[in-house]
């Protein structure tokens, strides 16, 4: 009999999540430079020489993990938004919804950030080129695209600020919000008893208040 060649992509493609699954959490608990193949392949349950036959190097796994994880969050926040969108629904409101979901990540989600903060060192020490970059990036570049609508939403009813470009907008609130949550998910607060919560409220506030026409 010959080999059953669904079965097998079924198999292929269970062994990848594995990899995947395995080296994210991994990767998230003991940063990115200390870990090994071979500890990514025992974490997967896999052989060694398995590991490398699905990916060649560790830069290779450890691009596949950014892509897929920060893909995961990105389905799970465009679902989320479905179910709250609404036709009437204003450009300030798409607005806080997108502030919020940077809440979201520090709160469902600070091994993701954790992960993130040791992903964008990671990247500066292996100088890992665009072409390397483009599944990471394409995910990036759609949130992005999603924010364009968000802004042309707000420039239609004008309850956002158009006096500075979509891209700006974006560049700005994304590497502010992103850069407080990662902050907080790793531990780089100044007192123990910060009250990160009301810290995070306070400056997606700020944001609004900023980019919102009341």
């Amino acid at each position: 009999m010959g080999r059953n060649l669904e079965k097998d992509a079924i198999e292929m493609a269970a062994k990848n999540q594995r990899i995947l699954e395995s080296g994210f959490l991994i990767f998230a608990e003991k940063g990115i430079e200390k870990v090994t193949m071979n500890d990514i392949a025992e974490a997967a349950e896999i052989g060694i020489a398995s590991l490398y036959r699905y990916y060649p190097s560790k830069p290779a796994v450890v691009l596949a993990v950014g892509a897929w994880v920060w893909d995961e969050f990105s389905k799970e926040n465009r679902k989320k938004q479905s179910e709250l969108q609404t036709t009437d629904q204003t450009g300030a409101e798409m607005f806080d919804f997108y502030l919020e979901s940077f809440l979201d990540l520090y709160r469902e989600h600070k091994d993701l950030l954790r992960f993130n903060q040791f992903f964008n060192v990671y990247l500066q020490i292996e100088d890992v080129s665009n072409e390397q970059l483009k599944g990471y990036t394409d995910i990036i570049d759609a949130v992005e695209m999603r924010f364009a609508e968000t802004y042309r939403k707000g420039k239609e009813d004008g309850t956002l600020r158009t006096d500075m470009s979509a891209e700006e907008m974006f560049s700005v609130t994304a590497h502010l919000m992103l850069a407080a949550v990662t902050r907080y998910a790793v531990g780089l607060v100044y007192t123990v008893d910060t009250d990160i919560e009301k810290e995070l409220l306070l400056l997606k506030e700020m944001m609004i208040n900023k980019f919102v026409i009341k």
